[in-house]
């Protein structure tokens, strides 16, 4: 999965590859994902191996969380195929579902919302793009294909190929 992960941000920088590879090691996003997978990693190993490598997991994230403004918890569970380009205000809930290539952008928080049945968190779908300061919350689904735009508030579920865009309110438009 991480080679996934690394291998889109590897498509995405442009230039030779020791452009690209220089690139990768300068995005915060590859330093969010090598994190989190390797929180991930580590979770599934034996006791004796969580007790000598937790630490390093724990400060990592830490770093993570105050060096570049990602929060990605390791038990969120995310598919293949994340970028996010810029650092900076990333928040994503411990129990939200992302699908396979997201592009999270500076700003984003994906988190919980709602009371009794009706609290929960997103499950965002394939080839989704969440552009700067978009804020998704509740018991929603993003459907496939889908743009959210900057500054966007979603809390509503949204069908595959829309954009969603602020002015000055939610407004789902079809992609077709």
């Amino acid at each position: 999965m991480l080679k996934e992960d690394l291998r889109r941000t590897y498509d995405l920088v442009q230039g030779g590859r020791l452009k690209k590879i220089i690139g990768c090691y300068r995005t915060p996003g590859c330093h969010a994902i090598v994190t989190y997978r390797y929180g991930q990693w580590i979770a599934k190993q034996n006791i004796l191996i969580r007790v000598f490598l937790e630490p390093w997991c724990f400060f990592q994230y830490h770093r993570m969380r105050s060096k570049w403004g990602i929060e990605i918890p390791r038990v969120t569970n995310i598919d293949t195929g994340l970028y996010i380009g810029h650092h900076g205000g990333i928040v994503v809930s411990s129990q939200t579902k992302i699908g396979k290539n997201v592009n999270l952008s500076q700003g984003v928080t994906i988190g919980v919302s709602g009371k009794g049945d009706k609290r929960g968190v997103p499950v965002i779908g394939n080839n989704v793009y969440i552009a700067p300061g978009a804020k998704v919350f509740g018991k929603i689904t993003i459907g496939d294909n889908v743009s959210i735009g900057a500054n966007a508030v979603v809390n509503q579920d949204i069908p595959d190929n829309s954009i969603v865009v602020l002015s000055p309110g939610c407004i789902v438009l079809d992609k077709k």
